[in-house]
């Protein structure tokens, strides 16, 4: 009997740490990718602001709330702006800026390709 109790103690108390685990993963996650708004380019996850600190909070509440990622997002987004996200999502607003790269990579390769490779 006694090992059966033991059993159900070990079998209850694992999956409750494992829960706050991925719950810490998923908060860490969350707050580097959100821009503390007080200190210059510093991410949530960084920084010891006051306001860091109660972004921090909130994500914990969020996250228990059963909210998932995407949702924790756009829940900062529609408050504080689209800045606040270090990797913006791609839509109208941001199409510059996730195709400037590639665009910069052409030009820079037909600059090369006519300078060095195509010569008369």
């Amino acid at each position: 009997m006694k090992i059966f109790k033991l059993f159900l103690i070990i079998f209850f108390i694992f999956p409750i740490n494992s829960l706050k685990a991925d719950n810490e993963i998923l908060k860490n996650k969350i707050t580097k990718n959100l821009r503390c708004l007080i200190c210059q380019g510093q991410s949530v996850y960084d920084s010891d602001s006051e306001f860091a600190n109660s972004l921090k909070i909130v994500v914990d509440s969020k996250i228990d709330e059963g909210l998932s990622e995407k949702q924790i997002y756009s829940y900062f987004q529609s408050k504080y702006g689209e800045w606040i996200l270090y990797d913006p999502l791609f839509n109208r607003n941001t199409y510059f800026l996730w195709l400037l790269p590639l665009l910069i990579f052409f030009v820079g390769g037909a600059i090369i390709f006519n300078k060095f490779i195509k010569k008369p």
